[in-house]
């Protein structure tokens, strides 16, 4: 009997019975893939400038702001149409993000000058923005986020490392800009709002990120495709520059994982996160050691019923969220005060997100393939079965087969938040059911 035999995948009966879904797909994820491709799952609306907003919002619920463009969020949209052969889409978005940048280039060179604080986040490259015109929006939000930098160098380079992006002169400028930008705020060392934009602190998962982008730029810059653009190392940065900046977040990360942020102040302080994930993939800043230590803090203290916690204390979207806040109030800037909103959490109510299980069924899912053995198979179909589990059925005020942000309390009963669908669920899901994530044909 071979391996796709003993580890048929069948959904539980329960679950298949709420979703209308075949309940025995054969052992064959693809078969899955299709169907929820057929109900909608996987739909990814795209403005005209070639960028994604961060959800598909119902009527009523354009207060979130997810109408807007997040650059972390459509890296990882965009990453996950690569890895799923739609190089093209991958392209259009991360050229598209580029050219955003590149226009609003004074925020990086008044930082490099020192004419600008970087104390002030407003002052610091905008990380959320208009989808449509690609305007940043003036209402202070917490723009302090280097890892949304990192992710934009990180797939922009290996894009055009793997020759699907010609650099042209003004984005090696542009490249030039991010490294010195990193050099002049000392990223390794720098407290920013993260993932989450919340308390700036320094932090393992957003220097992570930023040592990903620089490893691909330096292989970028030893590649053929720079020859005859020697004006970048002479007058902007230099590959020199490069390898210190790296260097200085290998030391760092050593100094902190596997933990979040070890600084002594107590609101910043955290062992756990499960942002770290995104270093073992796609990112793959951490060896398998530590990548286990990460997953296993993950699984024995963020892993809920419902999906997985973001960090232990975690007050965003807690229980009766939308009863105690108001709209303005739930998806506010809070980097500068989050002690009302912490205020308001009880104990083991923190929501449970939905970006994480085929996060982890991925990370699974490569390591059986390069070691074929069955445990990781067992827990890559685990993840992926409460990742499908989290979709919405019949009753949850959203249409069928949507992937939430994540599952709140309300009234005694977890359900989908008000950001359904996000597209970042989506896109984690799309890769945790296709290749190179599921071992089609293994026996």
């Amino acid at each position: 009997m071979d391996l796709i035999d003993r580890t048929a995948f069948k959904l539980p009966d329960d679950f298949a019975r709420t979703l209308d879904m075949p309940h025995d797909f054969s052992g064959d994820v693809r078969e899955i893939s299709a169907y929820l491709q057929e109900k909608g799952t996987f739909e990814f609306p795209v403005f005209p400038t070639n960028l994604f907003a961060a959800a598909r919002l119902e009527p009523g619920n354009e207060y979130t702001g997810y109408n807007n463009v997040w650059v972390r969020d459509n890296i990882h949209i965009a990453h996950a149409h690569y890895v799923n052969g739609h190089v093209d889409i991958a392209c259009r978005c991360v050229n598209a993000l580029a050219f955003y940048f590149y226009t609003h280039r004074s925020r990086f060179e008044t930082i490099i000058t020192g004419e600008a604080d970087p104390a002030d986040p407003m002052l610091r490259p905008h990380i959320r923005f208009n989808a449509a015109t690609l305007d940043e929006i003036p209402v202070t939000w917490a723009h302090a986020q280097n890892d949304a930098l990192g992710y934009f160098v990180w797939l922009f380079c290996r894009l055009a490392n793997e020759g699907f992006i010609a650099v042209q002169s003004h984005e090696w400028d542009l490249l030039g800009l991010f490294a010195l930008y990193f050099r002049a705020i000392g990223y390794w060392q720098d407290e920013d709002s993260g993932h989450w934009e919340e308390v700036r602190k320094v932090e393992a998962s957003s220097i992570g990120t930023v040592v990903a982008g620089l490893r691909e730029l330096q292989q970028l810059l030893s590649s053929p495709v720079r020859a005859g653009v020697e004006r970048w190392s002479e007058t902007i940065a230099n590959k020199d520059l490069v390898d210190m900046l790296l260097q200085k977040g290998h030391t760092t990360l050593k100094q902190i994982l596997p933990y979040e942020c070890i600084q002594c102040d107590p609101d910043k302080k955290r062992a756990n996160d499960s942002a770290l994930l995104y270093l073992i993939y796609p990112l793959r800043v951490v060896d398998n050691d530590m990548a286990d230590r990460i997953l296993s803090n993950v699984a024995n203290h963020l892993t809920g019923e419902h999906g997985i916690r973001r960090y232990s204390g975690d007050s965003f979207w807690c229980a009766d969220y939308k009863l105690l806040q108001s709209q303005e109030a739930r998806t506010s800037d809070f980097s500068q005060d989050i002690s009302t909103r912490n205020g308001l959490l009880q104990k083991g109510e923190e929501a449970q997100w939905c970006i994480f299980d085929p996060l982890i069924s991925t990370i699974y899912g490569e390591r059986f393939l390069k070691t074929r053995d069955e445990r990781h198979l067992r827990k890559q179909i685990h993840h992926l079965r409460r990742s499908l589990s989290q979709l919405t059925g019949p009753g949850s005020g959203f249409p069928e087969y949507r992937c939430p942000e994540l599952y709140y309390l309300e009234d005694g009963r977890y359900v989908p938040n008000d950001v359904t669908p996000l597209l970042w669920t989506q896109a984690n899901l799309m890769v945790a059911l296709e290749p190179p994530a599921w071992p089609y044909g293994i026996t």
